[in-house]
């Protein structure tokens, strides 16, 4: 559904051997909702850098798939994958134990949970916003309480969180997406503060639109409400982004594997946009 538009000069870069060592070969990884999209890219990005993983998404075939293809095309990377809704505390308490067993340690969490329903505020019932604040906030949460003591007794550590373009700039028809990722930026913020002595680091990842599913749906839903169709939606955003195209998930996860890295041990409470110029603040 998504056009394959490429205007002029805006094409992204080829996949190419990294010139510059990350210092993650042989770092643990935990990557949230990783069997497709931008946790999938993410994975594979860190994969390549040489760290192990642990993958965890709802979906079972579409979680051993992903995993499989990693496995197969790096075979000196170790992966765990565990089906589990990380909106449920013991599901997060089964993956970061599933890791654990495997590698003894957790060294990088990245945190990623599917956006919840598009839509204005009278659309949303009382149970639809408890179920973001589950899905979208308390999964952050209970993962970061699960690894962080580790990550603090060893003095090195990596969080990152993919959250959303909307907490610098909220999106139309987003308002629990607006919402709850405001709350994570708030919580990251603070906890890298605490935590920075003790060489972990936290840091916000914020995806444009990016060819994704979720962007795909996002499409879909505006053309219902307006009228129109899904393509002319994403012509619009197209006309909204500098670059003139949408991101691709490899492009948003090179930035998360650098903030995942041994090269980025300066940089905590940062809130990174990858989003070809869409935001128009300064800040």
């Amino acid at each position: 559904m998504l056009r394959d538009r490429d205007p002029a000069g805006s094409r992204p870069p080829s996949n190419q051997n990294s010139l510059v060592d990350l210092g993650l070969t042989g770092k643990v990884a935990l990557v949230a909702a990783s069997s497709r999209g931008l946790g999938r890219a993410i994975a594979e990005e860190l994969a390549a850098e040489g760290a192990h993983l642990v993958m965890c998404a709802r979906g079972a075939d579409a979680l051993r798939e992903a995993a499989d293809a990693i496995r197969a095309a790096h075979p000196g990377v170790r992966v765990v994958d565990v089906a589990a809704d990380l909106s449920e505390p013991a599901d997060v308490g089964r993956v970061v134990a599933a890791g654990l067993r495997e590698f003894g340690r957790i060294d990088v969490l990245v945190t990623n949970t599917g956006g919840p329903p598009a839509g204005p505020f009278e659309s949303h019932s009382a149970d639809a916003w408890r179920d973001a604040v589950r899905a979208n906030l308390d999964s952050v949460v209970n993962l970061t309480r699960a690894v962080l003591p580790g990550m603090k007794e060893r003095r090195w550590g990596r969080i990152v969180n993919v959250t959303s373009i909307a907490v610098k700039q909220p999106v139309d028809n987003l308002i629990l997406s607006n919402s709850v990722r405001a709350a994570v930026t708030g919580f990251a913020r603070t906890l890298a503060n605490e935590v920075a002595p003790f060489g972990v680091t936290v840091n916000n990842v914020l995806p444009g639109y990016t060819r994704t599913q979720r962007v795909d749906q996002l499409a879909a839903r505006n053309a219902q409400l307006r009228g129109t169709s899904a393509d002319a939606e994403v012509a619009v955003w197209e006309q909204q982004i500098p670059m003139a195209r949408l991101g691709e998930p490899r492009e948003f996860a090179a930035m998360v594997a650098f903030l995942c890295s041994e090269r980025a041990s300066y940089t905590t409470g940062a809130n990174v946009p990858v989003d070809g110029g869409w935001i128009r603040g300064l800040l």
